[in-house]
């Protein structure tokens, strides 16, 4: 399932949203994008790529500080691809209670039925059987749509052919990078820009890779985390467990690329594991998703290379009956 998810992720660029109770969808300035896991991904990725757009992502129960005055300008979007994402939906009725806009997509559950119910917009993802964070061309049209962002719309709308034509040399990077990274712990660098990539980096080697994985942005590594790295004999043991993947863009600050190029080398210098991989693509976006897709291969073939399964998040649907309970 998972192997055909990334094959076929192209194809989510085809989706042609419908809004339920598009009526009551006005124009806003200003938008709060509620969601978890895989279900705030191409929030962060928009929000990455449009640092001028008034946009917040919350990942938690209830909603973000918004000035009164910026009440009327502000839609509050709920994202939760299962549609039952508990502290979405809290923050979906706390919206509610207080008179906000809001706007909800899912592929069902209570979310839909209380998007339905409150005649609030809503957009249904078609139930492919994919999981969340396997879903995020189907997120990134839905949240446009939702947004009115028209323009956006037209710009990705080509990501799906562009995507096709180099999947099987991404298939490659993956298995290629998996087979480097197996008895590691990836830790991924990006630039600040991009750290909605690295964290989706890391997010694809837990839940798809079950394995430990962890990120960081330049420049904030060069202040804090390098350090950490600085190996001596007594620390050898434990830095050598580690796997450092450099997303490297060339539309980054010259500063931050000399930041990363000389981070990486003296990473090296003291016996680290270190990939560069080039962010590469026709358009920014172009760039962010083919990255990411190296990433979904990367984690299916390192979940090939321990014999876990990619698609199954066990631990999680455990947590989610405890804490049920």
């Amino acid at each position: 399932m998972m192997y055909d998810a990334i094959k076929n992720f192209p194809t989510q660029f085809e989706f042609m949203p419908e809004i339920e109770h598009k009526e009551k969808l006005g124009r806003y300035e200003r938008f709060i994008v509620l969601g978890m896991g895989g279900s705030h991904l191409a929030a962060d990725m928009l929000a990455g790529y449009r640092p001028d757009m008034p946009l917040v992502v919350h990942s938690d129960y209830g909603l973000p500080h918004i000035a009164r005055a910026d009440e009327p300008r502000t839609l509050v979007i709920a994202s939760s691809y299962s549609g039952n994402t508990e502290e979405t939906i809290d923050g979906f009725e706390e919206a509610g209670r207080r008179g906000l806009a809001r706007a909800a997509l899912s592929v069902g559950g209570r979310l839909r039925d209380m998007a339905r119910a409150s005649h609030a917009p809503f957009i249904q993802f078609p139930d492919t059987g994919i999981q969340p964070r396997s879903a995020i061309g189907l997120s990134m049209r839905g949240l446009l749509t939702l947004m009115r962002q028209d323009a956006m719309l037209a710009e990705i709308a080509s990501l799906g052919s562009a995507l096709s034509r180099g999947m099987d040399g991404r298939e490659a990077d993956g298995r290629a990078l998996a087979e480097k990274i197996k008895g590691r712990v990836p830790v991924v660098y990006a630039s600040a820009r991009n750290r909605a990539v690295a964290y989706n980096w890391k997010i694809k080697f837990n839940e798809t890779g079950k394995i430990p994985a962890f990120y960081n942005c330049f420049p904030e590594v060069n202040h804090n985390e390098m350090t950490g790295f600085d190996v001596v004999p007594a620390t050898r043991q434990l830095s050598e467990k580690f796997f450092f993947v450099f997303l490297r863009d060339e539309q980054d600050h010259p500063k931050v690329q000399k930041r990363m190029a000389i981070t990486q080398e003296l990473y090296v210098a003291r016996g680290l594991a270190c990939a560069v991989l080039e962010m590469a693509g026709a358009t920014p976006l172009e760039k962010v998703f083919s990255s990411t897709t190296i990433a979904d291969w990367a984690a299916y073939y390192t979940a090939q290379a321990y014999g876990t399964e990619a698609d199954a998040v066990p631990m999680v649907e455990e947590f989610k009956k405890r804490i049920a309970a």
